[in-house]
Formats: structure tokens, sequence, C-alpha cells
């Protein structure tokens, strides 16, 4: 199966269990593969025939900056929904990153990793 893939998708959001993290916010990652036919794509050169990556990009960080979530596996959840009922694709896989997350130990990030099917 053909992919697009897009990665490092960064925005600011307000999710969290503690109602004060989600009022401060964090910074958050976004990776996506989309799973779709590209030959008309890869034939025709024309957008019409591609997901325009930019509308991913802009869905994600809208869904990540508008909405507020208590677990970062709603946030996924969501994204994850929004993406297959907007475009013609067959799956989506998408990692969603807590970057520094606001605990005592020092860590990069927590992350869920989900893939869903079109249904």
């Amino acid at each position: 199966m053909d992919k697009i893939i897009i990665k490092g998708i960064r925005f600011h959001g307000h999710h969290g269990v503690p109602e004060a993290e989600r009022q401060v916010g964090g910074h958050y990652e976004v990776d996506v593969t989309l799973s779709c036919p590209l030959i008309d794509a890869g034939k025709s050169d024309t957008l019409e025939d591609t997901i325009d990556y930019a509308s991913v990009v802009d869905l994600i960080i809208d869904i990540g900056t508008q909405r507020s979530f208590q677990l970062i596996e709603a946030l996924a959840e969501t994204i994850a929904t929004e993406i297959l009922q907007q475009y013609p694709i067959d799956s989506v896989h998408l990692k969603v990153k807590k970057l520094n997350p606001p605990i005592e130990q020092p860590i990069t990030y927590f992350a869920v990793e989900i893939c869903r099917p079109k249904e």
C-alpha cells in the first residue's frame, strides 16, 4: 500500500488530567501516515489526485489547539476519526507525543500510537 508520511507537526495545546495543566497547556508533536493509492497522482502530477498535505496539517493543528482533552489517547482518536472522515484514505497511523511532560522525572515525551482503518 502506498503511504503519505507527515512528521513533526507541532502545536501548543491544552490537554491533561489536572485542570492546571489544561489551563497552562503544553507542547505536542504528531506524526501521521496515510495509507492510500498514489498511482493516479504519480501519473497525473496533479494535486486533485492525491491528499493535500497542508490541509491534513491544518486539521491536526486545529484539533490540537482548539479542543481540550484529558488524555492524549482521546486526542489521537479524534484526529484519526476526523482524518478518516475527511480524506479518501484506507487507513491512518499516527503518533501523538506530549513533549516535556510536567512530571518530576526528566522525560523527553509521552506518546500514544494508533492505527485505524476506514470502516
